[in-house]
């Protein structure tokens, strides 16, 4: 709340308005209101609001498990300090090449195909989990969290694109309602992957299955539909 406040001040103060005079709106509930409508209408804003909201709720759903499953299940101790880096160095690098990559492939190929990554790459390591009762060798663990978290560092910035690619003429309200509502959407679903936490670590990999194949089908369903 503290640091809220800081910077709500900071920017009524230091950074003004770059919207020309002759286009703007005056404030009013009346039109905040028709926006929100406006982005729930857009078919492709709100399949790829909804599949940023499961995605980032399997992200949310390890964090809440991860360090029972690292620091207590697999006994690392102080060590999973460490080994949390390094799989946070995985997100990392998908956000540097993705610029790069993007350029190449496009946001949408880019985004199907770490999709179909993530999911595939789940349903797999799923299956590997379920033959080791829970309990796969370590090496194996972040030997799928490493892929894994390089899709979600893919995804993350492009699925809120491509839903924001509609809304230039009300990006200011699309973008409070686009995290708005992905919030909405993971916070619930991460809770139920964590609180499902049960010594094993099949409910966090099936989470990820899950959820990244609900995603999936949201950004076919946005994308079936076309612009509107």
């Amino acid at each position: 709340l503290a640091l809220a406040l800081v910077v709500t001040v900071w920017f009524s103060l230091r950074l003004p308005e770059t919207h020309p005079p002759s286009r703007r709106v005056p404030f009013s509930l009346r039109r905040i209101a028709a926006a929100v409508r406006e982005v729930c209408g857009i078919r492709v804003a709100l399949g790829y609001t909804i599949a940023t909201g499961m995605v980032f709720g399997a992200f949310l759903g390890f964090l809440s498990s991860v360090q029972q499953v690292l620091q207590h299940q697999y006994a690392l101790g102080t060590l999973f300090a460490l080994y949390f880096a390094v799989l946070a160095s995985s997100l990392g690098a998908a956000s540097y090449l993705n610029g790069r990559l993007v350029m190449r492939l496009g946001m949408r190929a880019l985004t199907n195909a770490a999709l179909a990554g993530l999911c595939t790459w789940s349903l797999a390591f799923f299956a590997v989990t379920l033959i080791a009762r829970g309990q796969p060798p370590l090496w194996q663990l972040m030997g799928y969290f490493l892929p894994a978290f390089f899709c979600i560092g893919i995804l993350f910035g492009n699925l809120n694109a491509l839903a924001m690619e509609p809304l230039g003429h009300i990006a200011g309200v699309g973008a409070a309602v686009i995290g708005t509502l992905s919030t909405a959407i993971s916070i619930p679903l991460g809770t139920l992957v964590g609180q499902a936490y049960d010594g094993t670590v099949v409910p966090l990999i099936a989470g990820f299955a899950g959820l990244s194949a609900a995603a999936g089908a949201a950004t076919w369903w946005a994308e079936r539909g076309g612009g509107g």
